[in-house]
């Protein structure tokens, strides 16, 4: 999980980049489950990812990739505070397709 402010200024910048990089992340990259964005209701500039990977070698892989490397060289400049917390599951739940 993954706690991000970004310069308001930049947002959009900010939001193209991220969705370029989670649709290719989700659709290139079997070990990628699943990549959440969201943001404050009131404070849109604070967003908050909730990233699921089949195991560590998954995670690994995905900061490694090219598209990964990409965002963050493009974002870095646009983001102006970040937290990182591992998390481990309690309890996950989806509708089956």
């Amino acid at each position: 999980m993954a706690e991000l402010e970004i310069d308001p200024a930049r947002l959009e910048s900010y939001k193209a980049a991220v969705k370029e990089e989670m649709e290719t992340s989700v659709r290139v990259e079997p070990g990628v489950l699943a990549i959440y964005a969201v943001a404050e209701k009131h404070n849109p500039s604070k967003l908050r990812f909730f990233e699921m990977y089949a195991d560590e070698a998954a995670y690994t892989a995905h900061i490694e990739s090219a598209h990964f490397k990409k965002y963050v060289t493009t974002t870095q400049i646009m983001i102006t505070s970040r937290r990182l917390i591992d998390t481990v599951p309690v309890q996950l739940s989806a509708k089956r397709k």
